[in-house]
Order: structure tokens, then C-alpha cells, then sequence
């Protein structure tokens, strides 16, 4: 497994990270504690490095079964990047995003009891806390770099703005925001103003929630607790349209010997060396799946070809629910 670094001031970790959130029961239905246990294994074993998940998954399940999975591990052979803030209620609804100095040392607090380590790596507000100045957030953070708890300072899905503002009172690692070939917002004017600052990205939702994987389908039935149940691109209105989008990649990843998820993963990697995609697997059997696209190389006529089959914009449906989609600093 080669490496990257997270932007010029960051860590350098595996060119694939593995996106922890599918583990927990609530995202993308049901899951099985053992298997993600074991899938965490099997990735750190085949070298990846960078492992992500945020204290509000399940209700702080995701840190706990990651803490299993990582005990006994040698501490610096991996790097964990933890997202807060994102506050829940009993019924697991959404209350908008708390980002207050106090709040967050609390919130890192949990995260390392659960975890089972006395750092992460990076850590990053989920959503721009509107309340708050991004100034005291990224302040109060700094505070416990200088104190050995956290490493580097990441952001989420916020605007150039934000990111300039941000990395102005203390060195930016990476953006970690949704990209993918159905996804490319970013492109406008995020993505340029994290090379002028010189910070990596790490994208998340590369196969777009399973939608590019090549294994949905439009007469598929969700889990009722798949939250990809409420995910416009996944409606009855959108799906047959982005599927066909999928076909369409399937049809060229064929040819290449490849399948449409290696493809969709691998177009991410080849927008730039400052790009870490991140690997929602959930499983040994989509993760196997997913490794063989760092081989996958993509030269211009190919980018071509996928930017003519797929171009921006090209999805139907919004990456967010209307309620959700105001919290991002980016579109679709």
C-alpha cells in the first residue's frame, strides 16, 4: 500500500482509508459487530492506515467497536481521524451541531475512553456550527494539540471560506467532504483553495453510499434502518435515473478488466496525490473488493471517457435531505 500525506502540514497515511461508519447498525442497516471487527483487521493488515469515524456514530457504537478492533495494535501504525459534534436524541433524530470550546474538550474526552488511546490523530468539527465562530472552534482545538491529545486539525464539509479562516489560526491537515464522480461540487472552488493552502482532502461517499458500487439495484427493498432510505438520490424519482448513470461506468469498467466500484474509487485517487479516498466497506468481502483499485490506473483517455459517460452534474437528486443540505458548505 503506498502513502499520502494529509496536506503539507498532515500525516502521511495509506493512499485508501476505511470509513468505519457502515459498521454500526443505523447507517446502512443492520451490521454484524464481529464482521466489522474483523474487516477493520484485514484492512489494517493488507496496509491501510488511516482509519475514520466520528464519536456520534450509533451513539459512540462506532468508537467502541473500533477501540476493540484496535486493541493490542501498535499505536503508530495507524492514525485515527474522529469527527464531533453532531448532537442526537434518544430517538437518534439530528439537533444540529455544537462546537463550543467546552463542548468539544468534553466530546474528545468520550472519544479517547472509547477509542482506548490517549490521542487522535485528527481531529474535526462534522458540520460548521453556525453559533460558533470557526475561529474559537479551531482554537480550542489547538489547545489540546499543544496538549498531546490531538495531532492535527481537520474540517468537514465547509466552504473556501471556512477553510481560509480556519488554517489562518493554526495549520489545516485536510478537508474530509463528499466526493465522488456523482458528487464534484468541490471542484469550484474548494478543492483549488486546499492546494493554494496546501491541504489535503479526504473523501468520503467515493461509491456514493453503495449507489456506484455496481451492487444496487432500483427494485432493491432497504433495511428500515438503512438511512439510505431517505437519501433523494436513492428515491423512486431519482434511482433508475442514477443507475443508469452506473451502467454506463460498468460498461467501461468491464472493458478495463475492472469492476464499477475499483473504477469509481480509483477516478477519485487520480484527481490528485492530495486526495485520500475513504472506503465505506463494511465488510472482508467489499473491502477485498475495494483494495484492487489502487492498481487501477487511469491515464487522460480514460478520464475522458468516464467525464463524457458521466459528466458534473450529471445525478439526479440531492446528496442530502433538504433539512440536512443547509448544514453544507458545498452543493451537490
Amino acid at each position: 500500500m503506498r502513502t499520502r500525506n494529509l496536506g503539507s502540514t498532515g500525516p502521511a497515511v495509506s493512499e485508501l482509508g476505511l470509513g468505519a461508519m457502515g459498521m454500526s447498525t443505523g447507517a446502512y442497516g443492520v451490521s454484524d459487530r464481529a464482521e466489522g471487527i474483523a474487516t477493520v483487521h484485514a484492512a489494517l493488515d493488507a496496509g491501510v492506515t488511516l482509519v475514520d469515524t466520528a464519536d456520534f456514530y450509533a451513539m459512540g457504537h462506532n468508537e467502541l467497536l473500533l477501540g476493540e478492533a484496535l486493541r493490542g495494535r501498535d499505536r503508530d501504525s495507524y492514525r485515527l481521524s474522529v469527527k464531533f459534534g453532531q448532537l442526537r436524541g434518544p430517538g437518534r433524530e439530528f439537533g444540529g451541531q455544537d462546537s463550543r470550546p467546552e463542548a468539544l474538550k468534553n466530546f474528545l474526552a468520550h472519544s479517547l475512553t472509547r477509542l482506548g488511546t490517549d490521542h487522535v490523530d485528527v481531529y474535526r468539527p462534522a458540520r460548521l456550527d453556525p453559533a460558533v465562530p470557526i475561529e474559537e472552534t479551531v482554537g480550542a482545538i489547538k489547545e489540546l494539540v499543544d496538549a498531546g491529545h490531538v495531532r492535527h486539525i481537520g474540517l468537514s464539509e465547509v466552504d473556501a471560506a471556512t477553510i481560509r479562516r480556519a488554517h489562518a489560526v493554526h495549520p489545516i491537515s485536510d478537508l474530509q467532504i463528499e466526493y465522488s464522480v456523482l458528487s464534484r461540487a468541490v471542484e469550484a472552488d474548494v478543492l483549488p483553495t486546499l492546494r493554494e493552502l496546501g491541504i489535503g482532502m479526504t473523501a468520503y461517499g467515493v461509491l456514493s453510499r453503495g449507489l456506484i458500487s455496481g451492487h444496487w439495484s432500483a427494485d432493491r427493498t432497504p433495511d428500515p434502518t438503512d438511512g439510505r432510505t431517505f437519501l433523494p438520490r436513492f428515491s423512486t424519482d431519482n434511482i433508475e435515473h442514477n443507475l443508469a448513470l452506473v451502467e454506463t461506468l460498468r460498461r467501461i469498467a468491464e472493458a478495463k478488466g475492472h469492476t464499477v466500484a475499483q473504477l469509481a474509487i480509483a477516478w477519485v485517487a487520480a484527481q490528485g496525490d492530495d486526495i485520500v479516498p475513504l472506503i465505506g466497506a463494511r465488510t472482508r468481502t467489499r473491502l477485498t473488493e475495494a483494495l484492487p483499485a489502487t492498481e487501477v490506473a487511469l491515464g487522460q483517455e480514460d478520464l475522458a471517457e468516464i467525464e463524457k459517460a458521466v459528466p458534473a452534474g450529471s445525478a439526479q437528486g440531492d446528496r442530502y435531505p433538504p433539512a440536512h443540505m443547509t448544514s453544507l458548505g458545498v452543493g451537490n
